[in-house]
């Protein structure tokens, strides 16, 4: 089954459905020495899975962090580690936490340049789906980007605008900036689309699907279009917004969001497939996947 990444449904919701941490900010200990053989043999195959496929499909922004970070294939990262190199770079450390957290809480690290990854990994027999981001997606997916500076500040005034939407009834648009840029973003390097979205870095399928498959559609990004577009978190994109240069994530985290809310507010939204005339199309998609997939749930 397709790896299904849930990190922003409405944004973050609540951790698993376990117990609070009896932290506020509901960070806990990585307890790295307690990490199997088992667990560590599943990092390495998803490790090397992943660096077989980017090369020539992630941006280069993913390939120097991946470089600049002590990550490797045959354990799990310290997240001490980690954060050693990015608080040098960037300001930013990792903090582990039991899986998806409150939206108020999420919010307020990303504010404060902490990057809350889960500290669990999946089973072995789940390496293509889960339920929810574990310590493979976070950090193998978002955290090569964090020390990239542009990256690393839109990624803060998220943090800071997250509250913000919240209190004025705009978090699922907000969300859906964060999905089509952060989770599922892709850029123009060379002439061609590049991999910057750290669902697709870390899911072997949708990192061919996003920018070789002929199904969905690359659009050039638009900031309220995508808030005004509706998402996929069970399956590929139907549609991928494509920025024309990462540097634009840095125009785009000065930008006050308060207008393009209250043009957004009450208007129609899009299906995830959907184009739409004023749209700059870099690739028609055929959706000859979805439409399989569609037929497949009716049959």
């Amino acid at each position: 089954m397709h790896e299904a990444d849930p990190t922003a449904s409405t944004l973050h919701g609540l951790a698993g459905g376990g117990p609070r941490p009896e932290r506020p900010d509901w960070t806990i200990a990585q307890d790295w020495d307690r990490y199997t053989a088992q667990e560590h043999a599943v990092w390495k195959t998803l490790f090397e899975r992943q660096s077989r496929l980017l090369p020539g499909r992630a941006c280069a922004a993913f390939v120097r962090g991946m470089a600049e970070l002590p990550l490797c294939a045959d354990r799990i990262p310290d997240f001490e580690e980690l954060s050693e190199v990015l608080m040098q770079r960037t300001g930013w450390q990792v903090v582990a936490v039991p899986g998806l957290v409150p939206d108020d809480v999420f919010f307020e690290h990303l504010a404060h340049r902490r990057f809350p990854a889960g500290q669990f990994i999946r089973k072995a027999h789940e390496l293509d789906y889960l339920e929810e981001p574990d310590v493979f997606h976070d950090v193998f997916g978002h955290v090569p980007m964090l020390m990239n500076p542009v990256m690393a500040g839109f990624i803060q005034a998220y943090g800071q605008g997250g509250l913000r939407a919240k209190s004025l009834g705009m978090l699922e648009q907000l969300a859906r900036v964060y999905w089509y840029t952060v989770e599922f973003g892709l850029v123009l390097e060379e002439g061609a689309p590049r991999i910057y979205g750290a669902g697709i870095v870390s899911s072997s399928t949708e990192t061919r699907f996003s920018v070789e498959d002929d199904s969905p559609n690359r659009v050039r990004f638009a900031l309220e279009r995508v808030m005004r577009t509706r998402y996929r978190i069970d399956d590929f994109q139907e549609t991928y917004f494509v920025l024309d240069h990462l540097d634009d994530l840095l125009a785009l985290a000065q930008v006050d969001f308060a207008p393009s809310y209250a043009r957004v507010r009450g208007a129609a939204e899009h299906a995830p497939g959907e184009l739409l005339p004023g749209d700059t199309v870099l690739a028609r998609g055929t959706g000859r996947y979805h439409a399989r997939k569609r037929q497949q749930v009716t049959a």
